[in-house]
């Protein structure tokens, strides 16, 4: 090896040893000849000493030294002078004072800071890749992914889970989203999928008999890209036979509250994760990933607005809406920007607007409530709107009057974003949470058709299988996920393990006889030979990664991800190919005829 020791394994228990270092510079200072460098390995940083008095090193090399060049240094570790120590890192106890020192390999000035955890441009980021994964903040994300997956491994290799590896190249059908294809040279005209998920191998495993499965799996979705997503993605895959959704959530629990003393010991978090349903979920936070770190919980109000003259609310029940709001604390005294500043939030969150309610004194309904709806309300129907909402004084009311699925986006908006101007989220505290009791069925009203609420393959309870033929909305899933501070980490269910259930569910999602076959008939072949029951799950881990690691962007636990239109910057990919590939692949391209008017 070319060194003795990692730069951030010494310590001053190594004061007076011979160490010989490699790495990059990460700093350097020049005071008076006297050059200290911070010299930075895989392992964090060390600062060493070039004194022209105590080196055989060349004054020309010493000066020609630049951050990011990589060199090589031989010296004693020696303790720092007094009151010379650097307590911000391991370690800052001691320095090495070369006697030798090499360069081998020097570096053009970085198109930005390696050494300052400053904001860069994402496109300069995502091309210069290589430099940016040696800024440290973005070492510990991996190394903390690495220990998340690590940990996961050896918590399910006790649980008696077989690691079993799926197939890339697959059969594309429907899983939601857009898959990605894969021409066949071999058969010409034919295409594999990249898998959007191993949903039906993972089934099929607990057919053929392996009880335990799980897999660290490469997942791909063509679609349209965010923070939290990207065309692949890594997921834990896993798969029970002979269980049901206890199982399942507390294998997650435990599994879950053992990662956090391993990748988070700082962190702190409630036990038992709270259950809780998606009816309940909807009705109280607005959408079925709350962050339960505060409070504002939705309010609603529909029967007391059906009483006033409001037109607002009027015309909104009339339309079977309805009129809920959330009460957020000490806000009553926001100035008419800062309240027209909430009416856009809402706007553009899907709202067509906002009823503020300033409460300057919650005892007098007559003078003490700021806003447009006094003058549509009785006393008795402001009051019973401040007892609805537990308002205080120095309070603010946000109400929203539009269809459920509106009003609920907008408050759950809302919600977020007062959560975050008060302050009420605490970044080392998380609390999980399980969603359940979902439906089984969404109805696609563009285009007028039954979708699968999370896949075709959850299973109903026994109870509501005979609502299939008549009342497939009123059938619930059973379903489940996994939330955590207002983020989704993995969604799972109970599965259906017989035929006939299986051809219903595809039925209702409005696949043909013919169609069913063609897509899934080898999955219904493998329920016909003793599949057990068995159910399962898949968590996000590039999400879990990002959450545990503190970020906002899935793209920063990922060594190498690709920006918002699928572009990898670094290798310029995807990009053309040569027509002979093509030609071998019987594939040809059409030149699309741009409308330029």
């Amino acid at each position: 090896m070319m060194k003795s020791h990692g730069c951030g394994d010494l310590r001053n228990t190594h004061t007076g040893a011979r160490v010989t270092l490699a790495g990059w510079i990460h700093r350097r200072r020049d005071h008076g000849g006297v050059v200290f460098i911070d010299l930075r390995d895989s392992t964090g940083i060390v600062q060493v000493v070039l004194d022209p008095q105590r080196t055989t090193c060349a004054k020309e090399t010493i000066r020609s030294l630049r951050p990011e060049y990589v060199i090589q240094v031989k010296g004693d570790v020696t303790a720092r002078p007094a009151g010379t120590e650097n307590p911000r890192i391991a370690t800052g106890e001691i320095e090495v004072v070369v006697s030798e020192a090499e360069v081998l390999n020097d570096s053009p000035t970085p198109p930005f800071y390696i050494n300052e955890d400053v904001e860069v441009e994402e496109n300069l980021v995502l091309k210069y890749r290589f430099l940016y994964l040696r800024r440290p903040r973005m070492r510990e994300n991996l190394v903390l992914r690495h220990r998340l997956i690590k940990g996961i491994r050896d918590f399910l290799d006790r649980e008696r889970f077989l690691e079993i590896e799926t197939p890339i190249l697959i059969k594309s059908t429907p899983e939601g989203a857009r898959d990605y294809l894969v021409p066949s040279r071999v058969n010409p005209g034919k295409f594999y999928a990249l898998p959007q998920s191993p949903q039906q191998l993972k089934q099929i495993l607990m057919v053929a008999g392996f009880e335990r499965y799980f897999q660290i799996a490469r997942c791909f979705r063509d679609e349209d890209l965010r923070a939290d997503r990207q065309p692949e993605f890594t997921q834990l895959d896993l798969e029970m036979s002979f269980a049901d959704e206890d199982d399942i959530l507390n294998l997650i629990e435990r599994m879950t509250v053992e990662l956090m003393h391993l990748v988070r010991p700082d962190a702190s978090f409630a036990q038992p994760f709270p259950r809780m349903t998606y009816t309940d979920a909807m009705a109280r936070y607005g959408t079925d990933k709350p962050d339960l770190r505060y409070g504002m919980e939705i309010v609603d109000v529909t029967d007391i607005a059906a009483h006033t003259s409001f037109s607002i609310f009027r015309s909104s029940l009339e339309a079977e809406g309805v009129v809920k709001g959330i009460c957020v604390p000490g806000c009553s005294g926001y100035s008419k920007h800062q309240l027209t500043e909430l009416i856009d939030h809402a706007i553009s969150a899907g709202a067509k607007g906002l009823v503020t309610l300033a409460v300057v004194d919650s005892s007098n309904t007559d003078g003490g409530i700021r806003s447009v709806l006094t003058r549509h309300v009785t006393g008795n129907q402001m009051r019973a709107l401040m007892d609805r909402f537990g308002a205080r004084d120095g309070d603010l009311l946000l109400v929203v009057a539009d269809t459920e699925s509106t009003v609920c986006k907008v408050l759950d908006v809302l919600r977020r974003e007062m959560a975050t101007r008060l302050n009420l989220v605490d970044s080392n505290s998380f609390s999980f949470a399980f969603i359940l009791g979902f439906p089984l069925f969404d109805w696609n009203e563009e285009a007028h058709r039954w979708d699968s609420m999370h896949h075709p393959f959850t299973a109903p309870p026994p109870d509501d299988v005979p609502l299939l033929d008549t009342l497939p909305g009123k059938v619930r899933g059973r379903h489940y996920d996994l939330v955590c501070n207002g983020n989704e980490l993995g969604s799972g269910s109970v599965r259906i393990h017989q035929r006939l259930l299986q051809q219903k569910v595809f039925s209702i999602l409005g696949y043909s006889d013919k169609a069913i076959v063609e897509r899934f008939g080898h999955f219904l072949r493998a329920l016909e030979y003793g599949a057990p029951p068995h159910a399962g799950i898949a968590l996000g881990l590039d999400r879990m990664a990002m959450l545990l690691a503190g970020e906002q962007s899935i793209r920063e636990v990922i060594a190498f991800p690709k920006n918002q239109n699928a572009v990898d910057l670094m290798t310029d990919s995807p990009s053309l190919v040569d027509p002979a590939q093509l030609a071998e692949l019987n594939l040809s391209l059409r030149r699309q005829r741009i409308d330029r008017t």
